[in-house]
């Protein structure tokens, strides 16, 4: 009988910390899965560690290939998957051993849920990755299917290694694709454009670990650029396909330099950014005989219905700010605007 769950693990020189993640699925309480371990183009003893393991347990399956990075690895661990469900684990990681249990009983349970999470505990140092931190934080307060759909624009909704998902959703929407951006949040917003929906088991299922070397401090592809220029067109197609904002003049709050770079992005797939909206005076502009974009202070917007509004800011503390700001003005989330940063 084919196992019930698939999990992916990448490995690319992760030696001192392989065994412990493996040996975290081995210690599973649901025991029907496999472990697809692709090492690819690993140097170290990451080859040697998986073989002895897998002589162990007949469950954790190698694949060797060279270097080719992530994408590739986890595009042929999920070619060789057998399992219902499809999750993910990284080799620097931990999991908690009611991990695939408590997933498996929640995509059960809700045949329409495509994308099951977890919380996780941020297994760092606070006071040296503050901001990594506070991340973990946001992804913990994301849980139902509404939060995450209502959110998805401000940053990837998932720990990666957190996730299962239903194999199935691969052959009917895509799988991984590479290219100058994150792929697990580039899976996610194309699969919640494609309706998709996504919740978190509410308990915390994995120590998401966060060493010198991780991937997404040190790839260009996870920079602050990366994530705004590719969920521009994701952020496009939710505009001109969402009924609330179809057909309504689009605001970008948020005049600054590095605020309009980042909207920019969306012209590129069609938005036409009507005006912006500042509290800094300095930026009031008008657009003068129709050349240019106005700026206008809060005070200034219309009510709601009349604008449709995306808070760009990314500076800490500004996405309150903005939150507050329009709901005290009578707009509502989802339906007269939305964060995206």
């Amino acid at each position: 009988m084919p196992p019930r769950v698939s999990v992916l693990l990448p490995v690319r020189n992760a030696a001192p910390t392989l065994a412990r993640a493996v040996e975290a699925i081995r210690g599973q309480t649901f025991l029907a899965w496999e472990l697809l371990a692709v090492d690819d183009g690993s140097t170290d003893d990451s080859a040697a560690i998986l073989g002895g393991l897998a002589r162990i347990d007949r469950r954790v399956r190698v694949i060797q290939q060279p270097a080719r990075g992530i994408v590739a690895a986890l595009a042929a661990a999920l070619d060789g998957a057998r399992g219902e469900y499809i999750a993910r684990m990284d080799a620097d990681d931990d999991a908690h051993p009611e991990r695939l249990e408590q997933q498996v009983a929640f995509l059960d349970r809700q045949p329409e849920i495509g994308v099951a999470g977890s919380l996780v505990d941020f297994g760092g140092d606070r006071a040296a990755s503050g901001g990594f931190a506070l991340y973990v934080d946001w992804l913990n307060s994301l849980v139902t299917p509404e939060a995450i759909a209502l959110n998805r624009f401000i940053e990837s909704p998932f720990a990666h290694p957190s996730v299962m998902f239903r194999r199935k959703l691969v052959a009917q929407h895509g799988g991984y694709r590479a290219g100058d951006f994150p792929e697990d949040y580039e899976l996610w917003l194309r699969w919640a454009a494609a309706g998709v929906r996504m919740a978190k088991v509410p308990r915390v299922l994995l120590r998401w670990n966060d060493p010198p070397g991780r991937l997404s401090r040190t790839d260009t592809r996870y920079g602050p650029d990366a994530f705004f220029r590719m969920k521009a067109e994701w952020i496009a197609r939710a505009l001109a396909s969402h009924e609330p904002a179809r057909g309504r003049p689009v605001w970008v709050w948020g005049a600054g330099r590095h605020t309009r770079k980042r909207a920019s992005w969306l012209t590129a797939h069609g938005v036409r950014i009507e005006g912006y909206i500042d509290v800094d005076a300095k930026k009031a502009t008008p657009a003068l005989g129709g050349v240019g974009v106005p700026v206008i202070l809060p005070d200034a917007l219309p009510p709601p219905g009349a604008r449709f509004v995306l808070g760009y800011v990314s500076t800490r503390g500004a996405r309150d700010y903005i939150r507050d700001a329009l709901r005290a003005r009578g707009h509502e989330e989802g339906r007269d605007f939305l964060m995206c940063a």
